[in-house]
């Protein structure tokens, strides 16, 4: 079974303390905008958009443009001509800041063995920066992005949400397919990686250098340690028990608010006439599965979820959804136009969900196929039928995209 590893960056792999970085980092940019803008202006309107970035919730805007839309009110400066400055800061400035770094000691050692373990690795930062300053930070940890090509890097320009947000995490393993073997999210920040992640069902490994676990309140990782400590304790713990467990009401909420934002970050750019074709014949095209996960949410999910809360232990019938492909020729329509469909309605479903209370998740229901079950089953599915549908359009990108 392979193992997965999502590495948070800062104090994790690169010792980066945002008590000294964070007014530095400010200061320079500040003064390298200041012809342009007022500083205090300027970092005012900087911090504005971040706290919006942490708040989103919104599956169809990127951070990067939840930041842009707070930040362009308060500032008066266009923004193709602020990009060019701000690219302008990151390639000339923003490198002068590494001496307030250092890398973590051990924590290069740590991603090799792992790489020769065969694990697969992505750096799970918070997703607040653009991508230049990330790959940045991971090159004074010793990791240049050249030389350790991680599958994810999680940067404002891609992601949807950030830390502790549980949907963060499963945005970061959607983009990755949905390992199927056990998953560990390795970081020293108890609310931010440790609580987050395991509000989606992750094994999580807290780097503390004393190992010890008290005053942690309700949030308890798997294992605490030091970097170094990390690989021993995965030789005696069990791959199986590092599994996802998607049994909780929070974990299965995350998953289906990340599905619509998964989509969004793999196919916002895909070109037009990619849309509809079919890796082979009578295989699905991505405007199809589309089509199949609005129409599914819009005329079954969120119908017999109202019917579950409705009515007492409801009946609900089979649909044969599949057919709807040729029978409603989902070929002839618009995807980008599914997709947002597709958004909305979820949205509504997440939202009901997210509304009634926990006993509610105990209604029995009567299912034509699975019999007897409760409202809490019918989610658990509807999640897995997520997971299944996002690596399929992986699948399917992975046919119909022309390599390079």
């Amino acid at each position: 079974m392979t193992l997965t590893l999502l590495l948070d960056l800062d104090d994790t792999l690169l010792e980066n303390k945002i008590e000294s970085f964070l007014p530095q980092y400010l200061q320079a940019f500040s003064q390298f905008m200041e012809p342009y803008i007022n500083p205090q202006v300027f970092i005012e309107a900087l911090m504005a958009g971040t706290s919006k970035m942490t708040r989103n919730q919104r599956p169809d805007c990127t951070l990067k443009e939840v930041f842009e839309e707070v930040f362009y009110q308060k500032v008066e400066v266009e923004p193709g001509a602020f990009e060019d400055l701000a690219e302008n800061f990151y390639s000339k400035i923003f490198p002068t800041l590494e001496h307030l770094t250092r890398p973590v000691p051990g924590a290069r050692e740590m991603v090799e063995k792992a790489i020769e373990q065969g694990y697969r690795i992505s750096i799970a930062t918070n997703p607040l920066f653009p991508l230049t300053a990330v790959q940045q930070r991971l090159a004074w940890a010793g990791f240049p992005p050249d030389q350790f090509p991680f599958e994810q890097v999680a940067s404002y320009d891609r992601y949807h949400f950030s830390k502790p947000d549980p949907a963060y995490f499963a945005e970061i393993l959607g983009y990755m397919r949905w390992p199927e073997g056990g998953v560990v999210m390795v970081g020293d920040d108890l609310e931010r990686d440790i609580s987050g992640a395991n509000s989606l069902g992750l094994s999580t490994f807290w780097i503390h250098e004393d190992g010890n676990v008290h005053d942690t309140q309700h949030t308890v990782p798997r294992k605490s340690g030091s970097i170094n400590d990390f690989h021993p304790w995965l030789e005696i713990t069990t791959p199986e028990s590092l599994r996802i467990d998607f049994s909780s009401r929070t974990s299965l909420l995350a998953v289906l608010r990340s599905t619509p934002a998964v989509l969004d970050g793999i196919l916002r750019h895909l070109d037009a006439d990619l849309w509809n074709l079919q890796p082979a014949e009578g295989s699905w095209s991505l405007t199809e599965v589309l089509c199949h996960l609005r129409d599914v949410d819009n005329e079954v999910n969120l119908p017999r979820v109202r019917k579950v809360l409705e009515e007492i232990n409801p009946f609900l019938p089979s649909e044969d959804t599949d057919s709807w492909a040729q029978s409603r020729n989902y070929l002839s329509q618009d995807g980008p136009q599914a997709l947002r469909q597709f958004t909305v309605t979820r949205l509504k479903l997440v939202d009901l969900l997210s509304t009634i209370s926990p006993g509610t998740w105990n209604n029995k229901v009567r299912h034509a196929i699975f019999g007897p079950t409760d409202l809490h089953e019918l989610v658990v599915i509807l999640a897995g039928h997520d997971r299944v549908h996002i690596s399929q359009v992986h699948e399917i990108l992975d046919a119909v995209t022309p390599k390079n």
